[in-house]
């Protein structure tokens, strides 16, 4: 009796419907697709914010290929995208770039210095250069560390044997042909170059007030510091709450607020005696 319960309790459960549950869908929020399924969509690690593949993939490449931070796709979200979490994302390529991207935020802007072999354009930083000669050539004379062939750090370009940095700008007052082009470029596409570090920036959008990578803030219609042109500015810098005006600008601009102010509130106050005088 009890072999034959067992045998029926069995084909019971053979017999039973199974039912496979669908995948739960998602939205993503780039594309609005509201139709991909939960292992199609990438999640970014620190915010949690969630993406199709696809539409991640794509916004990388874009940002890497400008030159640009990456941070969040999702629109106000500052965090930044970490390597080691988009990595089977990227191609080879860009494998490469994201690479090379991380050793170079790892060097101030003001520090970087790349090799001005065209065959090589290494990047490296000052402190790691060595020094060839414990002479006064020295002090500007340096090797690649990739290409081990030698440059001068204070014009940036190949060293110039046996003469000075001064009398060298002199017999050679015209720029390369590449920096012409460079110069060409930036005057039709109206560039704007930091007064600091030399970094071209490229406003596409937004207010005239501009921050370089290297921190320095500037107006991008006229190159003056923020504040002190007439093109109008933020005054304040959105993430750290410094202040970008030189000291008299900053009080001048106390003063126009004070002003307006005071005779916001003497209004509201003429307003009120007039509306009761009425009254009576």
């Amino acid at each position: 009796m009890h072999k034959l319960n067992s045998k029926l309790a069995m084909e019971g459960k053979d017999s039973e419907v199974r039912i496979d549950m669908p995948l739960r869908k998602e939205t993503c929020s780039i594309c609005i697709d509201d139709n991909i399924s939960a292992i199609q969509m990438f999640s970014v690690d620190i915010c949690g914010h969630r993406f199709c593949s696809e539409c991640v993939k794509r916004y990388i490449e874009a940002k890497l290929l400008e030159g640009n931070r990456l941070t969040c796709p999702h629109d106000g979200c500052l965090l930044e995208l970490r390597y080691q979490s988009c990595v089977n994302l990227l191609t080879g390529e860009l494998k490469i770039i994201w690479k090379q991207r991380i050793i170079e935020d790892l060097i101030p802007v003001t520090e970087r210095v790349y090799c001005p072999n065209p065959r090589c354009s290494a990047l490296m930083s000052v402190k790691e250069l060595s020094v060839i000669k414990s002479t006064e050539e020295s002090e500007v004379r340096r090797l690649c560390v990739k290409c081990r062939e030698p440059f001068c750090i204070n014009c940036k370009i190949s060293w110039h044997n046996d003469i000075s940095c001064d009398n060298h700008k002199i017999l050679h007052p015209n720029p390369v042909a590449n920096d012409k082009k460079l110069e060409a470029l930036a005057k039709k596409e109206k560039w704007r170059q930091c007064t600091k570090c030399q970094n071209m920036i490229e406003l596409s959008v937004g207010c005239a007030t501009v921050q370089c990578r290297c921190g320095h803030t500037f107006c991008y219609r006229c190159g003056a510091n923020a504040g002190c042109c007439p093109h109008g500015h933020n005054y304040y810098d959105l993430r750290t709450g410094r202040l970008l005006f030189r000291p008299w600008c900053a009080a001048l601009w106390t003063l126009v607020v004070f002003v307006v102010t005071a005779a916001g509130i003497v209004v509201s106050v003429v307003f009120i005696i007039l509306h009761f005088v009425r009254k009576k």
